[in-house]
């Protein structure tokens, strides 16, 4: 099976899987309440932890989202983490494509992306 490249589009496939897989180990394990307490606590630490490497431990505390997904995470994970900030898909849905929430929720509601 060959792969299409869309411009744009991130793909997450088994290579990124397992690139990311302590960042998305780290993300699914704050489903628990008592691990979110334990991030919200010391982030720093608790990456260190998962094992992150360098480069997602500071994409994680920056909360750069895109750089997240670059180094390996789902969005379906990643949206974990902007749930522990109260960050909902439609705010990640703007950071991805340049525009701020309102204009992704507006964009969606008139029938999404016309330009392709």
């Amino acid at each position: 099976m060959s792969k299409v490249n869309v411009p744009g589009t991130h793909v997450f496939d088994a290579e990124s899987s397992r690139r990311g897989y302590n960042l998305n180990k780290m993300f699914m394990s704050l489903r628990e309440p008592a691990a979110r307490e334990r991030f919200s606590a010391d982030e720093a630490g608790y990456c260190d932890e998962f094992g992150l490497t360098p480069e997602q431990k500071q994409a994680v505390l920056d909360r750069d989202w895109k750089k997240l997904l670059d180094l390996g995470s789902s969005i379906f994970y990643v949206l974990k983490l902007a749930m522990l900030d109260k960050k909902s898909m439609q705010y990640l849905g703007g950071v991805f494509t340049g525009m701020t929430e309102e204009e992704f929720v507006a964009m969606m509601r008139a029938g999404g992306r016309t330009n392709g």
